[in-house]
């Protein structure tokens, strides 16, 4: 029993806690750059003023998290983001391909939770700041509502992943918010006043057929008049959750201190939408669903932006500028919203994509002016109009890790966020983000430290593609398909595949290229074919004359003819893609992006694989077969495919493939870490949408790590991740290692990379 006298007043109970990183702000930016740091042997607080972790990626909100691949509906072809949110989706469709927000909650909790060096600090609010001088926060405020404590969070380094900015804010850190004019920037589609300078805020419901009459009476604030709506006649009760992104609202009120506002007219707007299905007779479906879920909080889109030393802009996503301090990538379309939102004639959105990716620099992930402050998440240094791709949730992620990454080398060099944007701590912080997965366009890497690099590389067998063998399905060229194939300088090789002719007809066969090597875009027809085809089944050669200049992907493209038909293939194959003309309606209206003249914007054709279990390859016979996919492929480059493969593919009739590093004396080795293919094209949406499977195919299941004697040093069973990390108990010392493969998920074996330490 606790008994106290009164007294005028009390303190509430705070507790101090020194650290090496204090993160504001646990939604997938801050909870990376967390998680991140503390692996990097940083002593982390975690601070976060919900129940659980995510932020719009989490059950509160519930919309899925996307990134450069834009649910696979645009010609960023292997872009998924890499790193610690691969890592987190991996294992979200391991444990969770129906897409269950609750699910993803734990996962995200669960990754915190495992770090010793994590302070994780839930329904804590940071609400002050102290200062040392001017420029240089030394402290954060924050309180617990649950346990009624006061919390004072002493470190040299802070990161700002609050999505409102409310580190920076406080602390005195330079900020816009708005959209810039045309004219500041250079930027053609930068918005006026009756598009609106802020994208709204959104909120989501949950229907479920219960299978009895459920009626509904609804709130007093709900919506009367659905009309009020102008697009109300695209609602329909097969859509929930974040299908409804367009339900947006606030772009044209104060985003942050407005934000209670904007959620009781959200609120309106569904449960008023819900009337709507329920009452208006236009619906006799809804008779028996019931409203399961509806949002409290909204999720945010936009609020401050914070300068950093560079303000990225639409031409360097637009032109792919290469920035040597490009520590992530991005390749959302450029999206803005109008900012009525919900209550515009105009549509719910304006997207504009890239050719391909592009970097970030790390130059937008820290503050200009406080300079112990870094940035990461919709908050970084970029216009309004790059804001509207960089935003993403899985683009933000990735670049929280970055950031929880410059914060050990800050530790380790004795070193500002600024020191590190040159120079040899670049170099080394470039290093160290490609060691961790992260994935930095045009951008080389070399490892001096990699003994990999040292070894000479070997396999069993290794791929040369001659053919992608037919199975029993027909493809009718309703719209151009086409085949991605990693071609070297030289003699183009001949191409065949079986056709089946309804009549006699031609066939226009094409073969294309992107201008930039590591794009996917097929800017440029190097060569076109038109071939004479009979009624009936027969065999076609493609007899390209062209020699092909340089090394890079080219599209084997079959024109649209709707009486021929292409046969199919089941096999799979790193690094090999079959992509069609037919649009992705879920971010197009056409297989063509096509701007208006002035806003700076690229006018080129989508071409886009299929989602699996659809999406198989076409059967073709390749004649010379290539011979990209060699062991050597695995001490060196990107973990992708880029301009090539990049993997080791193991010959399929290989029962047992292996992989052997041998090195000419022995070497003493601590680490080794095996980077497999986690189908990158694949976008993984984190809920809603559902998978067919729960490991993607090209991923190795099951494997041996062997030495030179070939004793087995490790077994792996059940492998669903892209990365696999071994650290020895003792350092080993060996002529030789072996990766004895045992099984895969379905494809061909296949290794990106092998890196020892």
């Amino acid at each position: 029993m606790i008994t106290e006298l009164a007294t005028d007043r009390r303190e509430l109970k705070t507790v101090t806690q020194q650290a090496d990183l204090v993160v504001v702000g646990g939604g997938l930016a801050g909870t990376c750059c967390a998680i991140s740091a503390a692996r990097e042997g940083l002593k982390v607080v975690l601070v976060q003023d919900r129940p659980v972790l995510g932020g719009n990626a989490s059950s509160e909100v519930r919309l899925w998290v996307l990134g450069a691949t834009s649910h696979m509906g645009n010609n960023n072809r292997w872009s998924r983001e890499g790193g610690i949110i691969n890592e987190i989706m991996e294992e979200n469709l391991y444990r969770n391909r129906q897409g269950n927000a609750m699910i993803f909650d734990t996962i995200l909790l669960e990754k915190c939770v495992l770090e010793k060096n994590l302070t994780l600090l839930l329904n804590t609010a940071a609400f002050d700041v102290e200062k040392s001088d001017a420029d240089t926060i030394s402290a954060v405020h924050a309180f617990c509502s649950q346990n009624s404590t006061r919390y004072l969070l002493q470190a040299p380094l802070f990161c700002d992943a609050s999505g409102d900015g409310l580190l920076g804010f406080m602390s005195g850190a330079a900020f816009r918010m708005g959209a810039e004019t045309k004219e500041e920037f250079g930027e053609g589609f930068a918005p006026d006043a009756a598009y609106g300078q802020l994208l709204g805020h959104s909120m989501y419901f949950y229907s479920k057929d219960v299978g009895t009459p459920v009626k509904f009476v609804p709130p007093s604030w709900a919506l009367d008049d659905i009309t009020k709506i102008p697009r109300y006649r695209q609602f329909n009760t097969n859509m929930q959750g974040c299908n409804f992104w367009w339900l947006e609202y606030g772009g044209r009120l104060d985003t942050i201190h407005q934000t209670e506002d904007i959620k009781w007219e959200l609120w309106k707007v569904i449960y008023g939408v819900w009337n709507y299905f329920k009452n208006s007779g236009k619906f006799p479906e809804a008779e028996t669903m019931q409203l399961e879920w509806v949002g409290t909080v909204p999720g945010k889109r936009e609020s401050r932006r914070f300068e950093g030393d560079y303000w990225i802009k639409q031409q360097d996503l637009v032109e792919q500028v290469t920035f040597p301090d490009a520590i992530v990538h991005g390749g959302w379309a450029v999206d803005l919203h109008p900012a009525d939102g919900i209550y515009s004639e105009k549509s719910g959105c304006t997207q504009w994509h890239s050719k391909g990716v592009y970097g970030i620099p790390y130059r937008c992930h820290y503050s200009k002016n406080i300079n112990n402050l870094f940035l990461a998440g919709r908050i970084i240094s970029a216009t309004h109009v790059a804001f509207g791709s960089t935003r993403v949730m899985a683009t933000c992620a990735a670049g929280g890790q970055a950031v929880g990454v410059a914060a050990a080398l800050c530790k380790e060099l004795g070193k500002k966020p600024r020191d590190l944007s040159s120079g040899d701590a670049l170099s080394t912080l470039l290093l160290r983000l490609d060691r961790r997965g992260q994935y930095l366009p045009d951008i080389e890497v070399s490892d001096p430290s990699d003994l990999a690099a040292k070894a000479k590389i070997s396999a069993s067998s290794e791929l040369k593609l001659a053919q992608i063998p037919a199975n029993d399905s027909w493809l009718k060229l309703e719209s151009g398909w086409a085949m991605l194939l990693p071609l070297v300088p030289g003699t183009c090789p001949t191409i065949s595949c079986p056709v089946n002719a309804e009549v006699a007809t031609t066939l226009r066969v094409e073969l294309r290229r992107a201008i930039k090597a590591s794009n996917f875009t097929p800017d440029e027809t190097i060569e076109v074919l038109t071939l004479e085809i009979s009624a009936g089944e027969s065999i076609i050669n493609l007899p390209f004359a062209t020699n092909i200049e340089r090394k890079g992907y080219h599209f084997i493209q079959f024109c649209e003819n709707p009486i021929l038909s292409v046969r199919l293939s089941d096999q799979r194959i790193t690094g090999i893609i079959s992509v069609t003309s037919a649009c992705n309606r879920a971010v197009a209206t056409s297989n063509t992006q096509s701007p208006p003249d002035g806003i700076g914007i690229d006018t080129f054709e989508f071409w886009l694989p299929k989602r699996r279990p659809a999406g198989h390859n076409l059967a073709i016979a390749i004649n010379p077969p290539l011979a990209g996919f060699a062991a050597a492929n695995t001490n060196f480059g990107p973990s992708r495919p880029t301009t090539a493969p990049n993997a080791w593919v193991a010959d399929p009739a290989d029962a047992k493939p292996e992989l052997h590093l041998t090195w000419n004396e022995k070497v003493k080795m601590s680490n080794i870490t095996i980077e497999f293919d986690p189908d990158w094209d694949h976008a993984m949406e984190s809920v809603l949408m559902t998978h067919p499977e729960e490991t993607v195919p090209f991923l190795v299941k099951d494997f041996d790590l062997l030495d030179g004697d070939g004793k087995v040093l490790t077994e792996v069973r059940d492998n669903h991740s892209c990365r696999f990390h071994h650290a020895f108990p003792v350092a080993l010392e060996t002529k030789q290692l072996t990766i004895r493969i045992h099984t895969t998920h379905g494809a061909p074996a296949a290794i990106f990379r092998v890196r020892v330490y």
